[in-house]
């Protein structure tokens, strides 16, 4: 089975969903509350790559795993991150405002950081990135679907709201479906990785989440705030990742998708024990 025809419509689904989610004013939230924002944003573009970067080389991931990994750090935040934003009482139109900013931004700084990545490791892999193919790609796959999802938003309201309540729920299922097919088709290497990967991945998940607190807290920001950094942080776009490595045009490398795989079972796990603790912290307030 050629995978790419099942991730690129998936992967184009879910843009088109968080366009349908998106309304102007949540691009002047910078503006309104510029330090929540510019937390949201530090994490993302800049701390994850970073902490990617600390764990590859603390687990001494092997380099198309690192570089699987750092694929991760540099996918934005999908759609799912809004659900899980309101499942913990989070500021949901901060959510889909850093949503729709970390899009956009790492269109164009996930494949320089990729590419400069790819370049350090030199003879230790045999992976060549075209940045020119994952640009176009990126605008092709992403940016046109959330354009078009604005348009549908912005003049179609009605339609976008029938839209986005089916598609919201499509959204995890999807991304199952997904794991699934590239889990079957690598499942020898996953099982045989996966005590590493998913040790260093779950470190990396809870690191990002640990900088979200600490930016909240340097921001001065509020509860509600703050839980949104944190899952915004720490839940990226692992059908994008996927996407990414297992393209033709790109990296047309199944193995480089495993470690986004792999991120996408243990992101769910340990969100949703973040999204538990807060239920659970609640009720006995």
């Amino acid at each position: 089975m050629n995978t790419i025809f099942i991730v690129l419509p998936i992967l184009t689904l879910l843009m088109f969903d968080l366009g349908l989610a998106l309304q102007p004013a949540d691009f002047r939230l910078i503006v309104e509350r510029p330090y929540a924002v510019m937390a949201g944003l530090v994490g993302q573009i800049i701390c994850l790559p970073l902490i990617a970067l600390l764990v590859g080389h603390l687990f001494a991931v092997d380099p198309i795993f690192f570089l699987g990994i750092m694929l991760i750090a540099c996918s934005p935040g999908g759609s799912s991150s809004n659900v899980f934003s309101m499942l913990a009482g989070g500021d949901v139109a901060l959510s889909v405002s850093l949503t729709a900013f970390s899009s956009v931004i790492t269109l164009f700084t996930g494949p320089f950081i990729m590419d400069a990545l790819a370049a350090s490791m030199g003879s230790a892999i045999d992976v060549h990135l075209p940045v020119g193919n994952l640009l176009v790609q990126n605008i092709v796959l992403m940016a046109v679907p959330i354009a078009l999802g604005l348009c549908v938003s912005v003049y179609r309201p009605k339609v976008a709201s029938r839209l986005h309540g089916v598609l919201k729920r499509m959204a995890f299922p999807l991304l199952i479906v997904l794991a699934t097919v590239f889990f079957v088709q690598n499942r020898d290497v996953i099982v045989r990785e996966f005590p590493k990967l998913g040790l260093s991945i779950t470190v990396l998940i809870l690191l990002s989440m640990l900088s979200g607190v600490v930016l909240s807290w340097l921001m001065r920001l509020t509860r509600q705030e703050q839980r949104t950094i944190v899952i915004e942080i720490g839940m990226q776009n692992a059908a994008q990742a996927i996407t990414v490595a297992s393209s033709p045009f790109v990296f047309n490398n199944d193995v480089m998708a495993i470690p986004a795989i792999v991120y996408a079972l243990m992101m769910n796990v340990v969100l949703l024990t973040y999204v538990g603790a807060i239920h659970y912290g609640k009720r006995y307030q």
